[in-house]
């Protein structure tokens, strides 16, 4: 046997797809039969390197720097602090220098914090593959496949490398991706001569980054990471970098018009100061220093921290957020459309009943649901694993005294037709071991209305009837009534070998009985019912099960009341769209939908304005996942196709998680709204204060250094601690945000304008008492006020509506360490030489540093009026 390349030398001396699966699995030194071996694993691992595309590399830190430094107006407020220290005032331009430097450490501090966050959220979306390794198979990290791996594919799983297919049924696979090209193509295991294919034309591999829609295979890895297919275009599919949110490009765009407000403001400052005889370069610097500080550039870089930080928070609640803007869209979420399996329901499948006709002993239908199953028995796990509804078939038939594994091994499967959405039902055929001589027998099982059309008899135990199939369809019926899920049962003897057409292979079929099974619902799902009706959000169940048992379960949950009824999906179908639009207005119960008529219920709900929330795990869920305005994906039985088309994942599949989620996109899209308002409610002050003091006959109140430093100790640590502030009480217990909403709504800008003009009164208010007493602290106790009532400004404004006193300062550690770590370094600022000299300020007496604490007071007594006010 050969040995492998070396990492730089081709695998294969051919082109994989022109090799047969044997050639391949030589070339590779693999057994299919029994995959890679332990201890080959780590040695291909370092040979060809784990499977993961190239990446972009990390920004390095002087780029980071550079960022921060590159905006037009830091560089004019540095090229005039260089220019006034030549004149003379070194000191000052090396102040300015360091607070700039510093507010450029902290945003790389923010960016850095949000870079985290987000690697921390990529980390838990790795993908994973089915690989046969030693005789088993197990579960992996899709980057640790190496070479010769044996990957197996069901529908619904991204292709984790590049593989030469070896066994397929019914496989198909989507590879636009790859190749543009929409349309599915079907695989087959054939070798295809000509060494020169397209990759498109190449149908007996399948490729990585790829997405099987339908049926099953194996392959065995021929590629992986920069060496595929996908790796060999990396560069080209790579994102032009990630994109803004719409709350971050709506911020920017404010940012930009409050900007041109800003400038206009510091040039007349600057004329009047210069008019009155003030120093130009003085008021040059102040003017410029007011524009650096007031102009909101960094808002929407905060808000990316504060919702990659939050996104990172509701891991916690097991939601994983894949695009950052559906933090934002969780808090207008109106309808959330719940598939019932799993998610409202425990998805741990019993067997309740069965029904056979005349007598008939079970024994027959149990064989079939053996046979006609996908479950297989874990060794390590000591259980069975697969479909909870199929393992709960073959742990039925276990229980019935059935020897599931000698019946396989018995009767093996020789052709399948997998379970589709469209069908609504799984067909295997095998080797009929009761016959003499060659024969096959059919097994079928699927939904009671799918499989029964195509059944011709029954069984019973006196042979085959004619079958009743209204009354077949009536015990059907009752089962469902009762929340049970039903599958019928039937089969077909053949003389000769079905052919690949399971239209064919389908029909003319006995029927065996029908099977009722039960999952109960979970016990937090009636809950969560409930907290989504007080939050003004109208829960929907859409199943592909039967209406009765939906309504069942539905009643249960509260989501629907007695006099409900469902829609079915033979129903929906012969609605035009505008017969739709009714009436999704009062249905709450959708049952035996196909995935694709998800997307009708979508839109028509999106037609009345409605923001909608929509689960899905399957492959076809994915079309109306993307319709949705937030696409919810199953992280435990979802698959691979499901979550690359969602926005959230549920790492528990839990209905109560997607309700928690909710929650805690309201709470972050609150706190974002809380630092808007303290950020802007700052500024607003500081340009009243330096705006008004010439107008009144005072002297400039700020010098350019103090102007900085309260931009530096007040928009840094306080803002950002506010991403820590508790959810709102009731924060449940309103409607949703309307998703066009204005983040200015709710007097926020009326609360920016007044109380900033509120702050500056004060400023002015103490500057004039100390002109008017000839008193030389005029100035130090205008930038102490303007720091102070900031500071209880943001502990104010900790709660749209409810009291500080309501909540106590313990409740947000972080927000409070904050505050006190800025009054200390005021006072710092204030009190110490060192400071004082550098800052050109002088030591208050109690008195005065006590007039400073009375304005901020007045500021916060002030907010908590207005928010008894509002609670009135």
């Amino acid at each position: 046997m050969s040995s492998l390349s070396t990492a730089n030398e081709p695998l294969l001396a051919q082109e994989p797809h022109t090799l047969s699966p044997v050639e391949v699995a030589r070339h590779l030194q693999v057994i299919p039969e029994r995959g890679l071996r332990a201890d080959e694993i780590d040695a291909r691992l370092r040979q060809h390197g784990p499977n993961v595309l190239p990446e972009s590399p990390p920004r390095r830190w002087w780029h980071r720097i550079l960022d921060q430094c590159k905006d037009f107006m830091v560089l004019v407020l540095l090229a005039a602090a260089v220019l006034s220290g030549f004149i003379g005032d070194v000191a000052d331009t090396l102040t300015i220098a360091l607070i700039v430097l510093l507010n450029a450490a902290i945003g790389i501090a923010q960016e850095w914090r949000a870079d985290r966050a987000m690697q921390a959220l990529s980390q838990l979306a790795v993908p994973h593959a089915r690989v046969l390794r030693d005789g088993r198979v197990v579960n992996i990290e899709a980057r640790q496949l190496v070479p010769g791996d044996i990957v197996h594919l069901e529908a619904g799983d991204m292709v984790p490398a590049d593989l030469r297919l070896n066994h397929v049924a019914q496989l198909r696979v989507d590879e636009s991706t790859l190749t543009g090209e929409s349309v599915t193509v079907h695989k087959h295991v054939a070798p295809i001569p000509s060494e020169s294919l397209p990759v498109g034309d190449r149908l007996n591999m399948a490729f990585k980054g790829t997405l099987v829609t339908n049926g099953r295979g194996t392959g065995i890895v021929v590629a992986t990471g920069p060496a595929t297919q996908l790796g060999k275009v990396a560069s080209l599919m790579q994102a032009d970098g990630p994109r803004s949110t719409p709350l971050q490009r709506r911020l920017g765009a404010f940012g930009k018009r409050l900007s041109l407000v800003v400038l206009a403001i510091s040039a007349v400052i600057f004329m009047i100061g210069v008019l009155r005889g003030e120093p130009w370069l003085l008021m040059a610097l102040t003017a410029i220093s007011l524009a650096v500080a007031a102009i909101p550039e960094a808002l929407p870089a905060v808000v990316t921290v504060l919702l990659a930080l939050g996104a990172r928070a509701m891991v916690r609640v097991n939601a994983l957020v894949r695009r950052l803007p559906s933090v934002e869209t969780l808090g207008s979420v109106t309808t959330i459309c719940s598939d019932k399996t799993g998610t409202l329901t425990l998805n741990r499948m019993r067997v309740q009943a069965w029904h056979t006709w005349h007598k008939l002993p079970a024994g027959a239908l149990w064989r079939a649901v053996a046979l006609c199953n996908d479950a297989v028995w874990d060794d390590a796990r000591e259980s069975w694993l697969g479909d909870p509804t199929e393992v709960a078939l073959v742990e039925q038939a276990l229980s019935q005294g059935l020897d599931v594994a000698a019946l396989r091994c018995a009767q093996p499967r020789v052709l399948e037709f997998p379970f589709d959405a469209e069908r609504k039902r799984m067909t295997t055929v095998h080797a009929d071991g009761s016959a003499a001589g060659e024969a096959w027998i059919a097994m079928t099982k699927g939904a009671p209305e799918t499989v029964l059309p195509r059944c011709v008899q029954v069984l019973t135990d006196h042979g085959t009837e004619g079958l009743d199939a209204d009354e077949a369809l009536e015990t059907a019926r009752s089962l469902a009534a009762q929340g049970m899920r039903v599958l019928a049962v039937a089969q077909r003897k053949w003389s000769n070998r079905p052919g690949s057409d399971a239209a064919d292979a389908e029909r003319e079929l006995t029927l065996l009985g029908l099977v009722g099974l039960l999952d109960p619902p979970r016990p937090e799902a009636r809950q969560a019912v409930a907290e989504c009706l007080a939050a003004g959000i109208t829960p929907v169940m859409i199943t592909g099960d039967h209406p009765a048992t939906a309504l069942a379960i539905a009643r249960e949950l509260g989501i629907a009341d007695n006099k409900a009824k469902a829609l079915s999906g033979v129903e929906l179908e012969a609605m035009t769209d505008d017969v739709l639009r009714d009436a999704v207005e009062h249905v709450r119960v959708y049952a035996r939908m196909d995935p694709t008529q998800k997307i009708r219920i979508v839109h028509a709900l999106q037609w009345h304005g409605e923001c909608v929330a929509m689960t899905g795990d399957g492959v076809n869920d994915a079309p109306a996942l993307r319709s949705a305005d937030i696409g919810v994906a199953m992280g435990r039985n979802g698959t691979d196709v499901a979550r690359e088309a969602a926005s959230l994942v549920l790492l528990d599949d839990n209905f109560a998680t997607i309700v928690a989620a909710v929650r805690e996109g309201r709470r972050i899209f609150d706190n974002i709204r809380k630092f808007i308002r303290y950020a802007m409610t700052g500024n607003s002050g500081e340009i009243w204060t330096l705006f008004l003091a010439p107008l009144v006959g005072l002297p400039t109140p700020l010098l350019p250094i103090h102007i900085l430093w309260v931009n530096l100790v007040t928009d840094g640590l306080p803002g950002l601690a506010l991403a820590a502030e508790p959810a709102e009480i009731g924060v449940m217990q309103r409607p949703p945000r309307p998703p066009a909403e204005s983040v200015f709504a709710h007097g926020l800008w009326q609360h920016t304008l007044w109380v900033g003009l509120l702050i500056a009164f004060l400023c002015l208010g103490v500057q004039a008492w100390a002109f008017a007493n000839a008193n030389p602290h005029g100035q130090t106790m205008v930038f102490t006020v303007l720091t102070l009532t900031q500071m209880a400004h943001v502990m104010a404004i900790r709660s749209a509506r409810s009291s500080l006193f309501t909540q106590g300062l313990r409740s947000n550690l972080p927000l409070l360490g904050a505050v006190v770590l800025t009054f200390a370094l005021q006072l710092a600022v204030i009190y110490l030489p060192a400071f004082q000299t550098i800052f050109h300020t002088r030591a208050l007496t109690l008195n005065e540093f006590a007039e400073c604490m009375t304005c901020a007071m007045l500021v916060f007594f002030a907010v908590e009026l207005e928010k008894a006010w509002q609670r009135r």
